[in-house]
C-alpha cells in the first residue's frame, strides 16, 4: 500500500488523521519501546554496523551500506550483509546466490547487496550473524533493523531523506516513524542525510551529508521521451531524478514498496511505453523484481553514494575497528 499523503505534512501541522490516530500510535510506541527494555542483545564477537532509519518506507539504507562496505574492504576487512529479506518467502539462515535466487525467495534489496558481498537473509538475525562469522566475516552490516534489539550493534546510522525528513513527525499510525524521534536518535551514533535539504537531528549527533548519483553510462536521456515507473519508498524522488537527467517524463507510474511484478502488468507498461514512442525506465532495486520473461526489456537505473565529507565516515571507521582491536588484544592478554 501507498503511505497516506498526511504522513508526509510538516511537523507544526500533522493534519486532523495524525491527530485522530495517536492513541493508536501511543500504543504502537509502547510495544517498541517494551520490546527495546525486554532484549538481551547478543555479541556476534566482530564488529556490527546498522544502517537504519526512523521512517517507514526508503530513504537510502541499502546504496548507504554498500557504499560503507565498499570502505571497509578498501581496509582488507571482509564484510558480510544482513538482511531480514522483507518481501521472501526464505526463513534461513541463507547464504544470497544472486545467479539463482529471486526476488520472492530472498527479497529485492539482499539481490543488490549480494552483488557486492556475501549476504545474508533470514527471519532471525542472530542465526544469520553466527553463519556469517563461521564463514570469515570479520564486520556484518546491517541493512536495516535498526528497532530490532536481537543483535548488539556497535555502530549505528540512520538514513535520513534530506527531502522528507520526518515527514509529519508521529508515529505509525499517525505519521511514518518507528518510533518517537528521542528514543530513536539516542541509540544513534550518527545521522547520514541523504540529498538535499536539512531534517531536524538533534545537537551532539555527528551529521554526515551523502548523495546518490545516478549510474548510466553511454547512454543519454537529456531530450529522452521516458515512461518511467517506480515501487520504492518515495517514487517521486526517482522521477526527480530522471528529469535533472534531463528526460522527458511521458508519463509516470508508482507503485507500493517492494511492489511484486507480474508479467501482464509490465506487457502493459511496455504497450504503453510503445505507444508514446518512450523508452521504458525503472529503478535497479525494481529491476530485480521482474519475472525473468521481462528481464532487459526495460532499462534500469543504478545508482551509487558518494559522501561530502568522506573523511568523516573514515573517522567513525577508524574508531570502532580501533575500538574492537582493543578489545581483542584484551581478550589475548
Amino acid at each position: 500500500m501507498q503511505p497516506p499523503r498526511f504522513w508526509a505534512n510538516p511537523p507544526h501541522a500533522p493534519g486532523l488523521m495524525a491527530h485522530l490516530l495517536k492513541p493508536a500510535a501511543a500504543l504502537f510506541s509502547l510495544a517498541g519501546w517494551v520490546r527495546q527494555r525486554r532484549a538481551q542483545p547478543y555479541r556476534a564477537g566482530v564488529p556490527v554496523i546498522c544502517i537504519g532509519n526512523l521512517i517507514a518506507g526508503g530513504a537510502g539504507k541499502t546504496p548507504l551500506a554498500i557504499a560503507i562496505a565498499e570502505r571497509l574492504a578498501k581496509r582488507d576487512l571482509r564484510p558480510h550483509f544482513i538482511s531480514r529479506g522483507y518481501g521472501g518467502s526464505e526463513k534461513g539462515p541463507h547464504r544470497v546466490d544472486i545467479a539463482r535466487d529471486t526476488a520472492e525467495r530472498v527479497g529485492d534489496e539482499p539481490l543488490l547487496l549480494g552483488a557486492w558481498h556475501p549476504t545474508w537473509v533470514g527471519r532471525d538475525r542472530v542465526a544469520s550473524a553466527r553463519r556469517a562469522v563461521a564463514e570469515g566475516a570479520d564486520v556484518l552490516i546491517l541493512d536495516d533493523g535498526f528497532q530490532n534489539p536481537a543483535l548488539h550493534k556497535d555502530l549505528s546510522l540512520l538514513a535520513i531523506d534530506g527531502g522528507f525528513g520526518h515527514g509529519n513527525g508521529c508515529v505509525i499510525p499517525a505519521g511514518p516513524l518507528r518510533e518517537p524521534l528521542a528514543r530513536g536518535f539516542a541509540r544513534a551514533d550518527a545521522a547520514v542525510i541523504i540529498g538535499e535539504g536539512e531534517p531536524f537531528v538533534p545537537q551532539g549527533i555527528p551529521c554526515l551529508h551523502a548523495r546518490l548519483t545516478p549510474q548510466f553510462t553511454g547512454i543519454s536521456l537529456t531530450g529522452a521521451p521516458v515512461l518511467a515507473f517506480a515501487g520504492i519508498g518515495r517514487p517521486e524522488k526517482f522521477f526527480d531524478t530522471l528529469r535533472s537527467l534531463g528526460a522527458h517524463l511521458v508519463e509516470t507510474v508508482a507503485f507500493p514498496d517492494h511492489h511484486p511484478y507480474g508479467l501482464a502488468i509490465l506487457n502493459r507498461l511496455e504497450m504503453r511505453a510503445q505507444s508514446a514512442g518512450a523508452m521504458l525506465v525503472t529503478t535497479e532495486k525494481d529491476a530485480v523484481r521482474f519475472p525473468a520473461a521481462f528481464r532487459g526489456r526495460a532499462m534500469s537505473l543504478p545508482v551509487r553514494m558518494g559522501f561530502t565529507d568522506p573523511e568523516a565516515l573514515d573517522a567513525l571507521l577508524d574508531t570502532l575497528m580501533q575500538g574492537q582491536n582493543s578489545k581483542d588484544a584484551t581478550a589475548r592478554a
